[in-house]
């Protein structure tokens, strides 16, 4: 497979390509090869000022050419051009994803059809929203009306993560635009080789110039920023929980709404009345899948004694035959991790479970064919604790951790006992003990006879300390409206306060 260079952008602001005001770069890291392969612009305070700047301009357009006053079926028409011109560039910009991310190239190619299906489910969310932006409401009076209102919110600060780097700010952006808002787009310093592409794609589509612009740089001088702005009226953010703290406290000063998807540390719950070979499958896959970097990850496998001597042997044969290598050959099913030092991260997450006492069964170290990149040989550990580190937080990594258990109140007590809430799996061909346990899970998101499974159309986000608010689904545009009451008073009489006290 033939790599590709990666273009050199600036930082996209107010429709145009604008070196940062600091003129500082951040190298691009192939975790593959460890290798530097490009360089993005280190936005600055300064640069946060003026695209904020710019996005209030394009929401606030004097002459009715603004951004929040057109109609949702005018906002689709651009949307639905940006979803073509991804769906056009799919393999151009998987392979830069690969490249950035580490992401095997089919995973990264996946990636992108979601991309382009995500702009043009909300393409048809905005059209839908002309119709729906007015919705009466009955009152026990006759002498008033009253209706709701829908309208953006204003300018969103998006700040989105570097497992998914295109995806996860789609999921943010193509909402934000369908409902009228203007947004700043601050991706991961990591992995953002793909979102300034998109502000190349919404440059090429003719996007009006400050609707989406797009800052890459560093947490503190770009993220922080951009969160605590007074001229920014709501944030959404995906990435760690502690993140999330800080981002919370910023907004809260100026009372400023956030959406938070933070981390998880989800179960898998696997019945002893399932076949192994399709329980393996979805055991491996939930944990494995974007080499193991997803909050969602069933990363807490919890498997029924009876069976576990065989589903351990069965995950550990296949474990050993998961193609790892450089994410554009052919095949590859694993990938390195981002960077070294989430390497080192996951490194000693393994090596702290071991001195806890817990067992290696399969990986534990890097490949030995691949003497660079930051590489994690798929790896389950067993004879682990509920008070082990390597059960209690949020590895991020192909690790997958597991115990057993003998009754569903067991299972229940284990799959719930973490600060975590994002998702959980149960598998079993008993559909009524499913629900039983779907309704005993304490999480946002429930897989049956599945893992990972994510669809456009359905909402994602979690509790606890997963965060709050949903994205997708038809609700999702709903982090990026607010809602204004319109009450009308449609009688000829005195209304006889002042006139006629008697009568109240």
């Amino acid at each position: 497979m033939v790599s590709i260079p990666i273009p050199s952008r600036q930082l996209f602001i107010d429709g145009e390509w604008r070196e940062s005001v600091n003129r500082k770069r951040i190298p691009i890291i192939n975790p593959a090869t460890e290798e530097a392969i490009g360089d993005i612009p280190a936005a600055s305070a300064e640069d946060v000022d003026i695209a904020v700047e710019a996005a209030r301009k394009a929401f606030f357009r004097n002459g009715g050419k603004d951004w929040s006053s057109a109609t949702g079926a005018h906002r689709a028409k651009y949307l639905r051009a940006i979803a073509a011109k991804i769906t056009e560039r799919k393999l151009e910009l998987a392979k830069l994803e690969s490249l950035d991310s580490g992401k095997p190239l089919e995973e990264a190619a996946w990636d992108m059809d979601d991309v382009a299906g995500c702009f043009e489910y909300y393409a048809d969310i905005a059209e839908a929203l002309d119709s729906k932006q007015k919705s009466p409401i009955s009152l026990p009076m006759e002498t008033f009306t009253c209706h709701t209102y829908k309208e953006p919110i204003g300018v969103v600060g998006l700040i989105t993560p570097w497992n998914y780097p295109l995806l996860m700010a789609t999921w943010k952006v193509a909402p934000a635009l369908a409902a009228g808002c203007t947004a700043v787009l601050k991706p991961s310093e990591i992995a953002s080789v793909t979102c300034l592409e998109l502000a190349d794609v919404c440059r090429e589509v003719g996007l009006p110039p400050g609707v989406l612009n797009v800052l890459t740089g560093y947490g503190p001088e770009a993220g922080a920023p951009l969160a605590s702005h007074p001229h920014v009226d709501k944030i959404a953010f995906t990435g760690s929980s502690a993140t999330g703290t800080k981002i919370m406290t910023a907004a809260a000063q100026l009372v400023k709404p956030v959406t938070l998807e933070l981390g998880g540390k989800s179960p898998i719950v696997v019945f002893e009345d399932v076949d192994l070979d399709l329980a393996a499958e979805w055991a491996l896959f939930g944990c494995f899948w974007t080499n193991g970097q997803i909050c969602s990850a069933t990363s807490r496998l919890i498997v029924h004694e009876s069976i576990a001597e065989a589903f351990l042997e069965k995950l550990v044969k296949w474990c050993e035959n998961i193609k790892i290598s450089e994410p554009l050959e052919d095949g590859c099913r694993l990938g390195p991790v981002i960077s070294d030092g989430q390497y080192e991260k996951v490194m000693k997450f393994i090596s702290t479970a071991k001195e806890e006492g817990a067992t290696i069964l399969s990986g534990g170290a890097r490949p030995q064919h691949l003497k660079k990149g930051y590489f994690v040989k798929p790896t389950i550990i067993s004879n682990v604790k509920t008070s082990m580190q390597i059960w209690r937080e949020e590895v991020f990594g192909p690790v997958l951790c597991v115990k057993t258990f003998s009754t569903e109140e067991e299972a229940i007590e284990l799959a719930n006992d973490t600060h975590y809430g994002l998702a959980a799996a149960v598998l079993s061909r008993d559909l009524e003990r499913c629900e039983r346990m779907t309704k005993a899970f304490q999480v946002g998101i429930v897989w049956v006879n599945c893992s990972q499974p994510c669809f456009t159309q359905a909402p994602w986000g979690g509790k606890k300390r997963s965060g709050f608010g949903r994205e997708l689904g038809e609700g999702g545009i709903d982090n990026y409206l607010s809602v204004k009451q319109v009450t009308q008073y449609i009688s000829s009489d005195p209304w006889g306060w002042y006139t006629s006290p008697s009568k109240l």
